[in-house]
């Protein structure tokens, strides 16, 4: 009995040990193990990207801090843009309107002062994705701000995310594409141009340093930024851009506004605003 008990008792110990290995080959949860590592991943390159963002950031401050420490006006130097390179000016009057169905022979490309809408681009930090009608954006130039517009076939991917740190957040700035521009990006101000081919040309923050809001060399110190609001200038729908040459029915240089004056009620804007 006891040797027949031994033998009964051998292919129990057999099946009970490949029980316990089949057990613990299912105990490894390879699922779970896969799930967390794509987490982990994914956490990652999340972490990563936004390390890299704020690194971006911080540089792009750093910038800003030194254009503002040697390119802020002041009263001993109340147009610091005088001091850089390539830059260039021409003396604009301010205040004259043209109709929204209207268009001027601006004297320059991207213009930089001159007859303009109406109604004014909002530049509160502006990025526009698509190009805006000019004769708007050329308004916001009249109130302080400075347009960084570039042509989009030659400023893509990263170059274009590191314009737009230039702008994004910043008051009194705006920027748009500019099909057929000449240069990959241009910087105006009222009065004021510059041209660059590199979006890591430091000129470019020195150029918003000297300029941007500078009581100095705008017409209407402290006029608003901000869209007007509905039935004016929508910033999520902006009137488009036109390519076209502007045609002889286009209000020239020296246009004083007389006729958009008359048609709206002088020194009244569409929809009732006072503000030039």
């Amino acid at each position: 009995m006891a040797s027949g008990s031994r033998k009964k008792g051998a292919p129990k110990s057999a099946v009970s040990a490949a029980r316990g290995s089949v057990a613990a080959k299912k105990q490894v949860p390879w699922g779970t193990i896969s799930a967390v590592a794509a987490i982990v991943l994914l956490a990652a390159t999340v972490f990563g990207y936004y390390y890299v963002a704020s690194g971006d950031q911080r540089a792009q401050r750093e910038r800003e801090d030194s254009a503002e420490a040697s390119f802020a006006p002041s009263r001993d130097n109340p147009d610091p843009s005088t001091d850089i390179e390539g830059v260039v000016t021409e003396t604009y009057e301010g205040g004259a309107h043209v109709l929204p169905t209207e268009r001027v022979a601006y004297d320059r490309t991207p213009p930089f002062g001159g007859p303009h809408d109406g109604v004014w681009a909002a530049c509160i930090g502006t990025v526009y994705e698509q190009g805006v009608r000019t004769e708007n954006m050329v308004h916001s130039l009249e109130h302080g701000a400075v347009w960084i517009a570039y042509n989009p076939e030659k400023v893509t991917g990263e170059d274009l995310e590191t314009l737009k740190l230039r702008v994004e957040g910043k008051p009194y700035t705006m920027m748009s594409p500019y099909p057929g521009l000449d240069s990959p990006i241009s910087l105006q101000s009222w009065g004021h141009q510059l041209k660059v081919d590199s979006v890591t040309d430091e000129r470019i923050d020195q150029f918003i340093a000297a300029l941007r809001r500078n009581p100095n060399t705008y017409p209407e110190v402290g006029a608003s930024c901000d869209a007007l609001g509905p039935g004016q200038f929508d910033p999520d729908n902006p009137p488009p851009f036109n390519a076209e040459p502007p045609g002889p029915d286009a209000k020239p240089m020296d246009y004083d506004g007389s006729d958009a004056a008359r048609q709206m009620g002088r020194g009244q804007q569409p929809g009732g605003t006072t503000e030039g």
